[in-house]
């Protein structure tokens, strides 16, 4: 009641209060009443609680299939196993801005790699970096239990890309009241599922592949040749803004040198 402490339900048995002050809590000192001492903070405990929703049933999952299929407008239908999973299609958009790593001189995949699983990029040592397509959009077919970290290995897989998964993470993109949302998803959550709920409307939910943005760049994930690259373009990004930046004073200049010689021998 006095200093607002809170703690975990799992930890209220560790709780030793050493509180000094006096106040109405001094009677409250008791692990079994820790959790208590802030009313908000059961609520919030309860209200992660109460919106944890239950896993669907089969029969659940196989009328929101039939209400799905029933909006797809194309043939990329879901369809139901015997064992209560699902497949489907899932389209992700990549709006990568740092190039990637893929390996050096390899040929496309071709359909008999694909079939066979051959893993082209363990063909060569060498590596090239190269920047994918803006807004490239690659489909997919998963099933209900392919986790977002699988789809991000997919992807990569499918691009011949050899850098760290870890370096990439997937939204999902939700448009609400004239506003663009990006939300960044557990590496175990279902990407079927959110598009089985969502629809097959695009414009509802859309998935993106972007850098894993987390505040701080881990330069320990980046092998050398990454890092000189790296390097190489940030070199040619300051030598275009400077001469970005000398031919704007270069305008400027000429254009006070003209307004100077028009004035000449003009009054005031």
């Amino acid at each position: 009641a006095d200093c607002r402490y809170t703690c975990h339900q799992e930890c209220r048995s560790l709780i030793q209060l050493d509180c000094r002050r006096p106040g109405p809590c001094q009677s409250q000192l008791s692990p079994e009443n820790t959790i208590l001492l802030s009313p908000r903070s059961q609520n919030a405990t309860q209200t992660v609680e109460e919106e944890k929703p239950e896993p669907p049933t089969v029969q659940e999952i196989k009328q929101k299939i039939e209400k799905y299929n029933a909006k797809v407008t194309n043939c990329l239908l879901m369809k139901l196993n015997d064992d209560g999973t699902y497949t489907g299609f899932i389209k992700v958009h990549l709006k990568l801005r740092r190039p990637v790593t893929v390996p050096a001189g390899i040929r496309p995949q071709s359909i008999y790699d694909a079939l066979k699983e051959v893993n082209l990029a363990e063909m060569t040592d060498k590596r090239t970096s190269f920047y994918l397509p803006l807004d490239a959009i690659k489909q997919l077919h998963i099933s209900s239990t392919t986790t977002v970290s699988e789809v991000i290995q997919g992807l990569l897989k499918k691009f011949m890309v050899v850098d760290n998964p870890q370096k990439f993470a997937l939204f999902k993109e939700m448009r609400k009241d004239g506003q663009v949302l990006f939300q960044k998803l557990p590496l175990t959550e279902y990407p079927l599922y959110l598009r089985l709920l969502a629809g097959p409307d695009t414009d509802v939910l859309s998935f993106v592949l972007k850098e894993n943005e987390t505040g701080e760049v881990e330069w320990d994930a980046f092998s050398i040749p990454e890092l000189q690259n790296f390097l190489m373009i940030l070199d040619k990004e300051e030598k275009d803004k400077i001469q970005q930046v000398h031919r704007k004073y270069e305008r400027f200049k000429q254009r006070l040198q003209q307004t100077l010689k028009e004035a000449r021998g003009k009054p005031g």
